[in-house]
């Protein structure tokens, strides 16, 4: 419950003081950092408080609905997984396709956060493009890129010369990225896992021992 609150926090304060940072999809506008870290947070608390009044009552309705939403999360993020990894290229194809589209709202009215967006994710990656600097030429018609893929910055630079832009694919990029930090992703997959397991074990054991205690006093 504790962590619910945490990553709630960390949500409405992401949404407060970073509110031109959103998404770099176009179909999914609304899919940014800080709404996902508050849709979690929430889901965490509300599982938490559950899972707290229902052990200090020792309630077995609040009990065994905390167990049937925990294991249901529980599978649904094996399932996430699984679908991840079968259908992974895939989901490259169409995440790459989705973020060219994106490109076509950069700079538009009504488009601050994709537009931020796209800035942080090129400046901090040295890259440019999704799968080639040579995206943008679509979005401009003509050969020049966002100011943020320019490797010294400058206002119009990306007007100047291919020679001061950063080539690299952002999407390559942020895959790379990634995959250095396997291992700290899957330490945290791990922590996650069984935790959600001891609440799963936890949490039938006091519903097993509320049925025992009711059936002793009846």
């Amino acid at each position: 419950q504790l962590g619910g609150c945490g990553i709630l926090g960390v949500g409405v304060w992401l949404s407060v003081t970073q509110g031109n940072f959103a998404t770099l999809s176009s179909s999914l506008p609304s899919l940014s950092a800080a709404n996902l870290l508050i849709a979690v947070g929430t889901i965490i608390m509300v599982i938490g408080c559950l899972g707290c009044v229902g052990a200090v009552k020792e309630s077995r309705p609040l009990l065994l609905s905390f167990f049937i939403l925990l294991l249901l999360i529980f599978f649904l993020e094996i399932l996430s997984i699984t679908l991840f990894f079968v259908y992974q290229d895939q989901i490259d194809h169409y995440a790459q396709r989705d973020l060219k589209r994106g490109l076509q709202l950069f700079g538009t009215e009504g488009n601050v956060g994709l537009t931020n967006a796209w800035m942080i994710v090129q400046t901090d990656f040295r890259c440019c493009g999704v799968t080639n600097h040579t995206d943008w030429f679509e979005v401009y018609n003509a050969s020049r890129v966002p100011d943020s893929c320019c490797l010294e910055y400058s206002d119009n630079c990306g007007l100047e010369n291919p020679g001061t832009w950063w080539t690299a694919p952002c999407y390559e990029r942020v895959k790379d990225w990634l995959q250095e930090n396997l291992v700290a992703l899957w330490i945290f997959a791990l922590c996650t896992a069984l935790t959600q397991i001891l609440g799963l074990v936890f949490s039938m054991t006091m519903f097993c021992h509320a049925v025992k205690v009711e059936t002793f006093y009846a």
